[in-house]
C-alpha cells in the first residue's frame, strides 16, 4: 500500500471545478512536485491535502488512514506558505516553538527541538532576530523550520521559492531536497519552474486544467512527453507538423512531432555523423539569445522556424543573424505527440 493515496478527488468553487476524480499516490520519503501554469488547480490540490479546503468528493488516505474530512491540526502534516506567514511580532525561536507550545510540550523539549531545526537550516545566531531583520531567504528557512519542528509525516511547500532572487532560490532548493532526503520526509512541492520542478524531484505530476496530464520521473518526463501540452511546456520543443515532419525528417505521421533544442545540431565540415542523424537541411539563422552557457537559436528551415540550443564553447563560434547553416536531427529522439 502507497503511503499517500487520492482516490477521486473533486474540489469545486460554487459552479466552476478546479479539478475532478484525480487519483495518485505517493510513496514514503518521495519527493513529488505539482508543477503546471497558473491556474491549473496544483495550489488547491495542495490546499486540500493540508484539509485548508474541504473537498466535494474522493479520498484521501495517509499511512492506511482516511483523513479526507480531519482538521488540519489533527492529520500531521506540515505546510510551508509562499508568503512566509510568519508572527511578526514573534523571535525566530518563538515562531519556530509556536506548534510545539500548541502541543504544551515541556519548556526544555521545547529548546531542544527548536535548536535542532534552527541547525538544519542553518539560521544559528538567528534566534532572537525577528522577521523584520532578516532576509527573504532567512524567513522563509524559518518557516521551513517551523513546520519541521511538529514533526510532520508529509511536508506540502506552497511555491517557497517564488518570491526569491535566483541565487538564492538555487540555494535554498539545494537546502530543501538536501533535509527531505536527510529526514527521509515525505514531500509535495507546487510550483510554476519547470527547472525547480526537474532538479528536485523524485516525479513529477504535471497538471493542466485541473487534470494531471503525465506524471513519471523528471527525465520521463522531460524526454517522453505524452501529448503536445507537456511538449509545449517543458523544455522548449520543437512542435513541428505533419507536413514539415515529412520535409525535415522523411516521417509520415497524422500528428505533431517533437524534437528538444538540444537535439538539433550544426553540421561541422570532415565530422562523420551517426546513421540515426539525418541528412543536412539548409537554414538561415533568423535571432539568437545569449543565456549563459546556452546560445539559443532562431532558425528557418524550409518555411519551418526552429529553435536550437547550442554550448556557448566561445565567444568566436557565435553566429550572427542572416548565417547560412547545415542543420542535422537526432531521429532517434524525435517524438510523436498528440492533442
Amino acid at each position: 500500500m502507497s503511503y499517500v493515496s487520492v482516490t477521486q478527488l473533486t474540489k469545486r468553487f460554487g459552479e466552476n471545478t478546479v479539478f475532478e476524480d484525480i487519483d495518485f499516490t505517493i510513496e514514503q520519503g518521495e519527493f513529488v512536485t505539482l508543477l503546471g501554469p497558473s491556474g491549473c488547480g496544483k495550489s488547491t490540490l495542495l490546499r486540500s491535502l493540508a484539509g485548508l479546503n474541504p473537498v466535494d468528493s474522493g479520498v484521501i488516505a495517509v499511512d492506511g488512514e482516511d483523513i479526507t474530512h480531519q482538521a488540519p491540526q489533527q492529520r500531521g502534516i506540515g505546510m510551508v506558505f509562499q508568503s512566509y506567514a510568519l508572527f511578526p511580532n514573534m523571535t525566530v525561536f518563538d515562531n519556530i516553538a509556536f506548534g510545539l507550545k500548541m502541543k504544551k510540550l515541556a519548556a526544555d523539549q521545547i529548546a531542544t527541538d527548536v535548536a535542532k531545526v534552527i541547525a538544519l537550516v542553518d539560521l544559528q545566531g538567528k534566534e532572537q532576530h525577528y522577521p523584520h531583520q532578516l532576509s527573504g531567504g532567512q524567513r522563509q528557512r524559518v518557516a521551513l523550520a517551523r513546520a519541521l519542528v511538529v514533526r510532520p509525516r508529509i511536508l506540502l511547500l506552497d511555491e517557497p521559492l517564488s518570491a526569491l532572487d535566483a541565487k538564492i532560490r538555487k540555494r535554498l532548493r539545494q537546502q530543501i531536497r538536501d533535509i527531505q532526503k536527510e529526514l527521509n520526509l515525505t514531500t509535495v512541492f507546487v510550483t510554476h519552474d519547470q527547472e525547480e520542478a526537474m532538479t528536485m524531484s523524485d516525479r513529477i505530476f504535471l497538471m493542466n486544467k485541473g487534470e494531471i496530464v503525465q506524471q513519471g520521473s523528471p527525465e520521463s518526463i522531460y524526454t517522453q512527453p505524452a501529448n503536445e501540452f507537456v511538449a509545449g511546456f517543458m523544455g522548449h520543443y520543437n512542435l513541428v507538423d505533419a507536413i514539415y515532419a515529412k520535409r525535415l525528417f522523411n516521417i509520415d505521421t497524422d500528428w505533431k512531432v517533437a524534437i528538444r533544442p538540444e537535439s538539433i545540431y550544426v553540421r561541422e565540415a570532415g565530422r562523420q555523423y551517426d546513421a540515426h542523424i539525418s541528412a543536412p537541411q539548409q537554414g538561415v539563422i533568423q535571432d539568437h539569445q545569449l543565456l549563459g552557457n546556452i546560445i539559443r537559436y532562431q532558425v528557418l528551415v524550409q518555411g519551418c522556424g526552429l529553435t536550437v540550443d547550442l554550448l556557448n564553447r566561445s565567444s568566436e563560434r557565435l553566429l550572427s543573424t542572416g548565417t547560412s547553416l547545415e542543420l542535422l536531427f537526432n531521429l532517434n529522439e524525435i517524438q510523436p505527440v498528440s492533442v
